[in-house]
């Protein structure tokens, strides 16, 4: 399931079983640029491996939220400011989907999300410079997040991220994860 994968800020503990990956994050991990809290922080844990051209990833995540900013999901990476994470965060003490797209500035895009059971499924599919995000929902069906921009490249760091900016021990959990052939570029069918 990871073969060929490399660290970014390898975390203080991890595990790779045959189902997934569990870590442990290292104190004020993060990835931001400058927007808003006029910080630059790119010392996140991300597991990837070099991607080229259009793909889907996707995984199913779980977590032990806790504290502000608790974060896990999936990264596409360019280099340190021009980048994509999504997943789920811990934000005003609720679970929290949320997407981060950085081109040299971070923005932020977060919405509640009651339904989660313990376990969420995203996916980040790569159709040239377009990103699209998507979650199944709690009817087992895919539900569009967001969809941006990344400039066009021929190939990026694609995987897993974890962070936590205000503690340390955040535990993130990675099943499932696999990155194939990307999905059909229609938006609006039913799956």
């Amino acid at each position: 399931m990871f073969e060929n994968f490399h660290w970014h800020c390898r975390p203080p503990n991890l595990d790779i079983t045959e189902s997934g990956l569990i870590v442990e994050t290292a104190n004020q991990s993060d990835f931001w640029r400058n927007t808003y809290y006029g910080f630059v922080r790119d010392n996140g844990h991300f597991f990837y491996k070099e991607t080229k051209g259009d793909f889907t990833m996707q995984v199913t995540i779980a977590g032990d939220f806790e504290t502000l900013y608790d974060q896990l999901g999936l990264m596409l990476r360019l280099d340190e400011s021009h980048w994509v994470k999504t997943g789920i965060e811990f934000t005003d003490g609720k679970i929290h989907l949320s997407s981060v797209f950085t081109n040299e500035f971070s923005d932020w895009s977060v919405v509640k999300y009651p339904d989660y059971n313990g376990e969420l499924t995203i996916r980040l599919t790569r159709h040239e410079e377009a990103i699209r995000i998507q979650f199944v929902d709690k009817d087992g069906k895919w539900q569009m997040l967001r969809l941006g921009y990344m400039p066009r490249t021929k190939s990026c760091m694609a995987g897993i991220m974890c962070c936590s900016p205000e503690r340390s021990g955040f535990k993130a959990v990675f099943r499932n994860f696999s990155i194939a052939e990307p999905i059909d570029r229609n938006l609006h069918q039913d799956e």
